[in-house]
């Protein structure tokens, strides 16, 4: 076990881990501590806990010290020419007309370099753009190209849930999203109702998968045999979330019947193969149901009397140099019917023995 901190740079962002040392630390504070991009100052989101060693990747980087004042106010100092940078930013894009949408800024915490974040739909040359803007801030400049869902958890906003957006709020790590979790969820597969505002499928749809499986583990499906407190029926509506299920009983399959899950014992599960066959026609299902004619008898052909067998008498070598002779007549006769029926001679024949 390893004892580690928490540390988040921006809301929303990422948590990294770092070795606290002899510091007391705890969470809500502001930590000096060195990165791959140099020196950050961050918030402590996790306060002092041990993880598992093997969850780490690669040395823990020790903390430098606790933020002060001076460091703080440096910090919010960035921040506030952040905006500022922004603005000229997009000035100088649209002076160069390049194809590129800009997304936020972030200066190094000791003002070494900024980054610009931006998106496009492919390559952009910004070579002079770069020059532009070192010219304009004396710093090191670095612009990088983010993709859609990058630019959501940046700018934020509310989804079509009325919530702001997940990735901007918990999520740190993007998950891959696949239409199968749609499906499985009862979703409907229109574009426009499972995308989220990035155009791309809802984080939602990842994290919630695993309590869905859950649910459905519980829940029977549809066209699954079950008994009820009123009697057998089959399962023809299932609602996951409230565990309400409609059950079409035998005894009255006019109008299906609401049970919980609960009150539900299964006979036979569904099937997804049962789901996915195809009904037959009234024509094939008739002509399987008609009896099929006899087979006629096939006449048994004669068994050839078997080739006797070589009586034990018979010397061995006597029976094998009988078998080589008769080869090589055999070859002999099937060369020479060939050459006489015009068959094409060889390029280099064998010399004759």
């Amino acid at each position: 076990m390893a004892k580690v901190i928490g540390v988040r740079f921006k809301a929303g962002g990422k948590v990294y881990y770092f070795d606290p040392g002899a510091l007391a630390i705890e969470r809500d504070d502001y930590v000096v501590v060195e990165t791959s991009r140099g020196t950050e100052c961050g918030e402590v989101c996790q306060g002092i806990h041990e993880v598992p060693q093997a969850g780490l990747v690669g040395p823990l980087k020790p903390v430098l010290r606790l933020a002060d004042d001076v460091d703080i106010r440096r910090m919010r100092q960035n921040r506030e020419d952040e905006q500022k940078a922004f603005t000229i930013c997009e000035e100088r894009i649209a002076k160069h007309q390049l194809e590129m949408k800009l997304v936020d800024v972030e200066y190094a915490f000791d003002r070494s370099k900024i980054l610009f974040y931006f998106t496009a739909d492919g390559r952009i040359d910004f070579r002079d753009l770069v020059k532009d803007l070192a010219g304009v801030f004396r710093t090191r400049i670095e612009l990088r190209q983010i993709g859609v869902r990058d630019e959501s958890k940046m700018l934020g906003g509310l989804g079509i849930c009325g919530q702001p957006f997940c990735c901007s709020r918990f999520l740190t790590d993007f998950q891959p999203v696949s239409i199968k979790m749609a499906k499985e969820q009862g979703l409907s597969l229109n574009p426009t109702k499972i995308s989220g505002a990035c155009g791309r499928l809802m984080c939602c749809l990842a994290y919630e998968q695993p309590a869905y499986e859950y649910l459905s583990g519980i829940t029977p499906g549809v066209t699954s045999y079950v008994r009820t407190p009123d009697g057998e029926g089959t399962v023809c509506e299932a609602n996951l979330i409230s565990g309400q299920v409609k059950v079409r009983l035998d005894n009255a399959p006019e109008v299906p019947k609401t049970y919980h899950r609960d009150q539900i014992i299964i006979l036979r599960a569904a099937t997804k193969k049962a789901g996915k066959r195809k009904p037959q026609s009234a024509s094939r299902s008739a002509a399987k149901q008609q009896p099929q004619p006899a087979a006629k008898q096939q006449p048994v052909a004669k068994q050839q009397p078997a080739t006797p067998a070589p009586a034990e008498s018979e010397p061995a070598g006597e029976r094998q140099a009988a078998a080589e002779g008769e080869a090589a007549k055999t070859g002999t006769r099937r060369r020479r019917r060939g050459r006489r029926g015009g068959g094409k001679k060889a390029a280099n024949p064998a010399p004759e023995s």
